[in-house]
C-alpha cells in the first residue's frame, strides 16, 4: 500500500512525456496511459466508473462534470499563486483568454495536450492539476494594518477576503487622496460596483448625473455603465468599496476602480 508521503514523491517526469503525446485525450480518459502509482494519485480526483455508472449515462456525465469542475479549480489556484491574470497565462501557454476561463469554471474537460502546455507555463508536474487542495481557508480574521495594501496614484486599497477561495466579490477599504479622481476617462468593466462612505465626501457621475456620497451614504450601480469618480472633500475620504466583476479576465482590482492609464503610473 502506497502511504500519502510517497505518493507525494512518485517521479511522474515518466508519465508526463507520455501523456503529453496523447494530444486527443480529456481529462476523464487520461488514467488510461498513467502507471499504477499514478492511477493511485489521481483517482480521487476522477472516480472510476461503476457498474451503476454503466447502468446510468447521468451519472457519468456528473461525475466527469465534477472531475472538470475539479481541474479547473486547481488550475486557478496554480495561476493565483503564481500571481498570473488569465490574460498572462493564456499568453504564456498560446491558449486563448476563453479557452481557460471555461476550464476554470467547470465548462470544459481540457485535453492532455492542453494540459502539458500549462503544466509548462506554470512549471508543474501535469498530475498537479488532480491533487486535492486541503485546508481551504473558509473564515479570515484581519485585525488593523494586516491587510494587504494596494498602492495607486490616487490612494490606496486594503483588500478584505485575502485568503478565500474567489466567490465573485472583491471587498476592499478604499482610502483617497485629497483631490484625487479617476481622470476624463470613464471606468466601464463587466459587473457591479457597490460603494459605502465612512469618511469624507465622494461623488460619483454616471451618464452625466452626480450621485455625492457622505458618511452614511452608499451607491450600487452597473458597472458596464461608463462612470467617474472624484474625492470632493478637502480631506482624505474612505469608503467600503465591492466590486463584483462578472469575469475574472484581469485578476487586477484596481483595474476596475481606475482607468487603465492611471493604474500603471
Amino acid at each position: 500500500m502506497i502511504t500519502k508521503k510517497q505518493q507525494l514523491v512518485l517521479p511522474v517526469s515518466k508519465v508526463d512525456d507520455e501523456i503529453t503525446n496523447s494530444s486527443n485525450l480529456s481529462v476523464n480518459k487520461i488514467l488510461v496511459s498513467c502507471d499504477e502509482r499514478v492511477k493511485m494519485m489521481i483517482a480521487h480526483a476522477i472516480p472510476t466508473r461503476t457498474d451503476k455508472e454503466e447502468r446510468n449515462p447521468t451519472l457519468v456525465r456528473k461525475n466527469a462534470n465534477h472531475a472538470s469542475e475539479r481541474v479547473g479549480q486547481r488550475l486557478r489556484s496554480l495561476r493565483k499563486a503564481r500571481r498570473l491574470s488569465i490574460r498572462a497565462l493564456a499568453e504564456q501557454s498560446n491558449l486563448s483568454v476563453n479557452t481557460l476561463s471555461l476550464i476554470e469554471n467547470g465548462k470544459t474537460s481540457p485535453s492532455v495536450n492542453t494540459l502539458s502546455l500549462l503544466a509548462q507555463s506554470l512549471d508543474v508536474p501535469i498530475t498537479s492539476f488532480f491533487e486535492h487542495e486541503e485546508h481551504k481557508r473558509r473564515v479570515v480574521y484581519q485585525r488593523v494594518g494586516e491587510r494587504k495594501q494596494i498602492v495607486f496614484s490616487q490612494g490606496q486599497m486594503e483588500k478584505l477576503n485575502e485568503g478565500l477561495p474567489h466567490i465573485g466579490s472583491e471587498p476592499f477599504i478604499t482610502r483617497l487622496e485629497l483631490g484625487a479622481n479617476s481622470g476624463k476617462t470613464p471606468i466601464v468593466f463587466p459587473g457591479r460596483e457597490f460603494i459605502y462612505c465612512l469618511e469624507g465626501h465622494i461623488t460619483y457621475t454616471i451618464e452625466g448625473e452626480l450621485y455625492p456620497l457622505a458618511p452614511g451614504d452608499s451607491l450600487i450601480f452597473d458597472a458596464y455603465t461608463p462612470h467617474t469618480w472624484r474625492n470632493t472633500a478637502n480631506t482624505v475620504s474612505c469608503a467600503l468599496l465591492v466590486l463584483c466583476p462578472e469575469d475574472t479576465l484581469e485578476d487586477s482590482p484596481e483595474r476596475y476602480f481606475m482607468p487603465l492609464d492611471q493604474t500603471r503610473r
